[in-house]
């Protein structure tokens, strides 16, 4: 990096490109194997399941218009992290990350390995695909997206744009031949919604984890938040773009799942490993290749996305000195590269023993626990700081129905249906106490990085941006907060 260069975010997002980013994050793997686990704990009740998808098109909608007050009240890079330490304080401001630390590159690593398995199927017809190929495609998508993210916002925003052009082309087609079949289509397919909801209905425990499988869907609609620091007018289009890509993407979810039972049945789908690509195969079989080259745009614009929003979250994480410095210095293309390549090591790490449904579990199990803190801290910070400048402010009703979800959704299981991976989240959570409170409480070990920072600086040629980014919303505009607002650790 030459001396006198600036090195900061740049705020070039706007209301089309932010309805892309949701789409792009949205419209990924879930889509694609969720109806396997929503078919599943509906007890394979075809009536149950399309309402538990409807369902979780409001449940999504009502928490993302709750959350975006966050990112409007502060817009600025990882506003999620700030907020929470601003209104609940370091240590459950540590406990979001230390999670995020985690699930978020489980849950790369799960589209990673969908998205290679989508790749790989059609050169294995009939058959499984070995799991060593998959698993070395699934390495080498990950760390070309990282070199992708490295060259700066521009190359992003384009590269989801064409991305999600080719997923909606897709679901499109999908979506509207499901209807024709429909139309025209056999008396045992009419029959299947007909008697939609004539088989055995689940209980509250298995409704509860049909809804954590049809929420991995939906998940990602707080990615504008993490990166309101790099939004145009953040107090108008962080709510515009909720309402605009949650209602297309509810109502693709819909079709495209009519169309899978339109022409699968419930068994069927719950047999296939690739039920987009199951469904070409039996309605146009010469067609397959495109559909998995479709899917598989799908899924790394979503992975591309997760990748560029979750480095900020990390690069803020790092300015508020719970992480190591490195990961907030930024490149010539405004990138904070060392997080991307930080996020890239775990999620290598956790494709080579991995289990895709326990990934999913584990995902939404803590996003929920998440989501409740941050409604917690929203009305914590609604009595204590009132004369806050909230251009957005959602209805308290709004607030306590995402908290009523969210406890629902994480007690609900652990109560009914209890599992081992329910005991090894409770544990992985506490064991964030024994990096707490000597790394970061204490600041022991400090020295020592200090002296790999400038080491990986130099590798990296990377700098620590020219401001703090420290942003607060003013009546729909931004201004710099004044330094005596600035937390720290």
């Amino acid at each position: 990096m030459k001396v006198g260069e600036s090195t900061q975010f740049q705020r070039v997002i706007g209301y089309f490109h932010g309805t892309i980013f949701l789409f792009s994050i949205i419209i990924g793997a879930g889509i694609f194997v969720a109806p396997k686990g929503v078919l599943k704990y509906s007890s394979l009740n075809v009536g149950v399941s399309l309402s538990i998808w409807a369902a979780c098109a409001v449940v999504s909608m009502l928490a993302a218009l709750s959350h975006a007050e966050l990112g409007t009240t502060f817009p600025r890079s990882g506003a999620q992290y700030y907020f929470l330490k601003r209104s609940l304080g370091p240590f459950i401001a540590f406990f979001y990350l230390w999670t995020n630390l985690f699930s978020t590159p489980a849950g790369i690593a799960a589209r990673g390995l969908l998205l290679a398995g989508y790749i790989m199927q059609p050169f294995y017809p009939g058959c499984f695909v070995p799991e060593m190929p998959k698993k070395c495609l699934a390495l080498a998508i990950l760390w070309c997206l990282g070199i992708l993210n490295a060259r700066g916002v521009k190359e992003v925003t384009w590269f989801q744009t064409v991305s999600t052009a080719v997923k909606m082309t897709v679901l499109g087609f999908i979506s509207v031949t499901g209807i024709v079949l429909l139309v025209r289509g056999r008396r045992e397919n009419l029959a299947r919604f007909e008697k939609a909801f004539d088989a055995d209905v689940p209980d509250a425990s298995q409704i509860a984890e049909a809804f954590l499988q049809g929420l991995f869907a939906y998940s990602g609609w707080g990615v504008l938040v993490r990166i309101a620091g790099e939004l145009k007018s953040p107090s108008e289009n962080i709510p515009k773009c909720v309402v605009t890509a949650l209602t297309l993407v509810a109502l693709i979810y819909l079709l495209v799942n009519v169309s899978y039972l339109a022409v699968l049945t419930p068994k069927e789908i719950m047999s296939s490993d690739a039920v987009a690509v199951t469904w070409m195969d039996r309605v146009i079989p010469s067609l397959q290749w495109a559909v998995s080259l479709g899917v598989s745009s799908s899924i790394v614009s979503s992975l591309n996305c997760t990748v560029f929003s979750t480095s900020r979250l990390w690069y803020m994480a790092s300015q508020e000195g719970q992480l190591p410095s490195i990961l907030s210095t930024l490149n010539i293309h405004s990138c904070p590269v060392a997080a991307v390549i930080q996020m890239l090591i775990f999620a290598s790490i956790l494709i080579i023993p991995s289990d895709l449904i326990l990934l999913i579990h584990y995902v939404g199990f803590t996003d929920w626990i998440q989501l409740g803190l941050m409604m917690v801290g929203l009305l914590k910070l609604r009595f204590q700081e009132p004369n806050l400048s909230r251009p957005y402010k959602v209805r308290l009703p709004f607030v306590f129905g995402t908290m009523a979800i969210s406890l629902f959704l994480v007690l609900t299981p652990i109560i009914k249906s209890p599992q081992i991976y329910h005991i090894y989240v409770i544990l992985f959570i506490l064991s964030g106490l024994l990096f707490y409170f000597p790394f970061v409480h204490f600041d022991l070990g400090s020295t020592y990085f200090n002296k790999i920072t400038c080491f990986l600086q130099l590798l990296l040629n990377v700098s620590p941006a020219d401001d703090t980014d420290e942003y607060i919303s003013t009546g729909g505009n931004v201004q710099k907060n004044p330094p005596a607002t600035a937390t720290k650790k």
